[in-house]
Formats: C-alpha cells, sequence, structure tokens
C-alpha cells in the first residue's frame, strides 16, 4: 500500500504513501491525463517522455524521500508486520511518486525478470486511480533495496506502465507492470540488482512472504518489512494472506517458493487491500491471470 491514504484502502487499495490515499491504497487525484492507445485494448500504456524522466530523478532527492515518510503517521506497526533481517533483498524497492492530488508518496515495488531486464511489477494504484480512465501519476521513480536513506543501487525512472483496462476503468485487477530506463552508469536493472520469478494463472496456496515499507511507526518507509502465511483464495478473483502491513507496503511482492538463504522467490501477487480501514488482520491481492501477463510481456518488451 501507499503510505498515506490507508483510511481509504477499502476504496483505493493500498494506496501511495503520501497521499490521500496508500499505497496499499494508491492515492487518486488530478494527474496526467492519457488517452488510451486502443478503445478495446485489454492493457493500457502510459509513457513519460526523457524529459519528463530527467526531471523524476531531479525531483526525487535522497532528502525528498526520507521526508515523505516523516510526513505520514499510519499509527502503530501491527505484531504481523516483521522488520526483514535475512539476506538483502535488494530486488524490493520503494517506487516513489507524486500522486493524483500533487502529493508526494510512495509504494513498494519489485524487479522481475524480462527481456529488457527492465521490468518492475507493483499495484495498479501505484501508477493511476482506480475507476479513473485518463488520472495517472507522475515523477515515478523506483529505488531497488532502498534503506533508511540510503539508496545503494542507485534510482531508476519509469519510462512506461502498463495496467489492465478493468483497474482503470472499474477498480478491478489491481496491478502494473512498469518498464524502467537504465541507471545513471547505463545499466539496466535486472543487471544490477537481479529479479524475482513471476508466475502466472498459478493455484492459490502455500506459504507464501509478502513484504512490504509502510508508513507505521516506528520505520515511516524507512525499513522493509514483511509477513509469513499461507495464502487462501478470495472473492473477486482475489487471495488473502495473513498480514497488517500498513499503507505504503501497496504494491510489495508476495513470494512463494521463498528462498530466505538467497532471498529468492516466485511473485504470485502484490499487496493491494486490508479487510478494514484500521486494524486490518489480512492483506488481499489479485490472482495473476492473462491479463496481469499481457502486462508483463509489453512491460518487458517496452
Amino acid at each position: 500500500m501507499s503510505a498515506r491514504s490507508a483510511r481509504s484502502l477499502r476504496l483505493t487499495a493500498l494506496a501511495a504513501v503520501g497521499g490521500t490515499a496508500l499505497s496499499l491504497l494508491a492515492v487518486p487525484g488530478a494527474g496526467a491525463v492519457t488517452t488510451p492507445k486502443a478503445p478495446t485494448a485489454a492493457v493500457l500504456r502510459v509513457g513519460y517522455t526523457a524529459k519528463e524522466r530527467r526531471a523524476a530523478l531531479a525531483y526525487w532527492t535522497p532528502a525528498r524521500m526520507k521526508a515523505v515518510g516523516k510526513s505520514v503517521d499510519l499509527g502503530p506497526t501491527g505484531p504481523k508486520s516483521l522488520p526483514w533481517k535475512g539476506t538483502e533483498m535488494k530486488t524490493v524497492g520503494r517506487l516513489f511518486f507524486v500522486n493524483g492530488d500533487g502529493a508526494d508518496t510512495w509504494c513498494t515495488a519489485t524487479s522481475v525478470g524480462g527481456a529488457n531486464r527492465s521490468v518492475v511489477i507493483a499495484a495498479g494504484h501505484c501508477v493511476r486511480r482506480g475507476a479513473s480512465p485518463y488520472t495517472t501519476y507522475v515523477d515515478m521513480v523506483f529505488v531497488p533495496g532502498y534503506r533508511k536513506g540510503k539508496l545503494p543501487y542507485g534510482a531508476f525512472a519509469v519510462r512506461a506502465t502498463f495496467t489492465p483496462r478493468t483497474w482503470a476503468e472499474e477498480a478491478v485487477n489491481d496491478v502494473a507492470a512498469l518498464a524502467v530506463d537504465t541507471d545513471a552508469k547505463g545499466r539496466a536493472l535486472g543487471d544490477v540488482v537481479g529479479g524475482q520469478r513471476i508466475a502466472f494463472n498459478r493455484r492459490v496456496g502455500g506459504n507464501t512472504v509478502a513484504f512490504g515499507y509502510p508508513a507505521t511507526r516506528p520505520q515511516r518507509g524507512e525499513e522493509l518489512l514483511h509477513c509469513t502465511g499461507t495464502a487462501k483464495p478470495a472473492p473477486g478473483r482475489e487471495q488473502a494472506v495473513p498480514c497488517d502491513l500498513g499503507g505504503g507496503a501497496s504494491g510489495g511482492p508476495w513470494l512463494a517458493d521463498f528462498d530466505r538463504a538467497t532471498g529468492k522467490g516466485v511473485l504470485v501477487s502484490v499487496n493491494s487491500h486490508g479487510d478494514g480501514l484500521e486494524h486490518s488482520t489480512h492483506m488481499y491481492g489479485p490472482v495473476l491471470g492473462a491479463t496481469a501477463k499481457s502486462a508483463y510481456e509489453q512491460a518487458q518488451h517496452g
């Protein structure tokens, strides 16, 4: 979820942290306007110009990244959300952006394998407002391995996002694939941090680890937290795990077949929303089906 909108979680999923909705609620508002490429396309693409991407990198200084976390307080971290103290999860990071209300905020996102070695997976509400076809977000930058103001692997500007049309029009299927630029040294994201595997149409079930950077205290988005539990089917083509990660964790990965020694697993969903406005006990995420796969395919060639 993102951090600001934990209160709107049910409506906006886990939006991004700095806006009115959380990144387990991405924050709605009036961001960039985009015209769908094709009226019947199942996946909608939003691209950012080279100038816009340079501006995004200049905008998100380390000081601004730390400041956005200090501006949000979603209450104490829940008992199921534990600090990650294992192998460094360098594929997981914070996705910073400016939401539709013009507020700084963040979500959680993950580098995954792809043909261009430049694919990031997040929640749909981390890149555009659900059920609002023309409202998308701007100044998007992915920082893998973020921790306490440190950017150990640099920052990667987002050059395009790909989301299900159903998310844009109906707030259904809360997932997004992003294509990112190379870093300041010309290196692809996957060459710097690697990428998690990703699975589509996988049967729901089994032990799952959900990760995120919630805006709860004392971490306030500065540290990676995680929950562990068994994923179970939920209504509306979703799945659920016992987890109380707060806003800002939106978009964070659900990793099955997770190896704590290597930090690698299979991404099977992302944090979308909790089961209540406060004191949530379960996290919900989409079942990654054909449309999510199409978004991923376009991102790995985008």
